[in-house]
């Protein structure tokens, strides 16, 4: 249990999160697969991996992009306040709230950059080359949910921050200050 109770939103959102990064990581899964998924290269054929590195880079991308989509789970469970025992060095301690709410509100801004840059392009002619019109929207559909994840951390991480600041012994003395 957290100190303070987490709000059933902000627990429901820390789950939709995960979900968020998932259809982008299958889609390049695709690839892996070897599968062009509708892309073409320069030449107008369909684009394939072409060295080892880039099957890796890829696999590495999807399962780095779920793990960091996991990690809005400690904004809304114990570990997120109390280090687990496991953790050197700080393992049992409480977490100083600004240790997760400066790099959650960080990333989460990094990831609205991110994929507002990314999408920049989606609508226009200047976009990747695809086979036809279904193989585009598919990879708008799966690529779509990112420009969700850097807003959606935001807020859970606010709820964080707010729930963390009831918690404080300031926010405690002005509680009984008033009663």
């Amino acid at each position: 249990m957290t100190q303070q109770p987490v709000p059933r939103w902000a627990n429901r959102l820390a789950h939709v999160i995960p979900f968020l990064t998932l259809p982008s990581g299958l889609w390049r899964l695709g690839l892996v697969a070897g599968f062009s998924m509708g892309m073409l290269d320069d030449h107008g054929r369909p684009a394939r991996l072409t060295s080892t590195g880039e099957v890796v880079w890829i696999v590495f991308l999807s399962v780095f992009s779920e793990a960091l989509a996991l990690t809005a789970f400690g904004l809304v469970r114990p570990w997120g306040e109390v280090a687990p025992r496991w953790i050197p060095l700080i393992g049992g301690r409480k977490v100083a709230p600004y240790a997760a709410i400066i790099p959650a509100t960080l990333g989460a801004l990094a990831l609205i950059g991110i994929w507002t840059y990314g999408f920049r392009d989606v609508f226009s002619g200047a976009f990747l080359p695809f086979a036809g019109d279904g193989a585009a929207a598919l990879m708008i559909a799966c690529y779509a949910p990112l420009l969700l994840w850097g807003p959606a951390l935001l807020v859970l991480t606010w709820a964080y921050y707010r729930r963390r600041k009831a918690e404080s012994p300031t926010a405690a003395r002005r509680v009984s200050a008033v009663a």
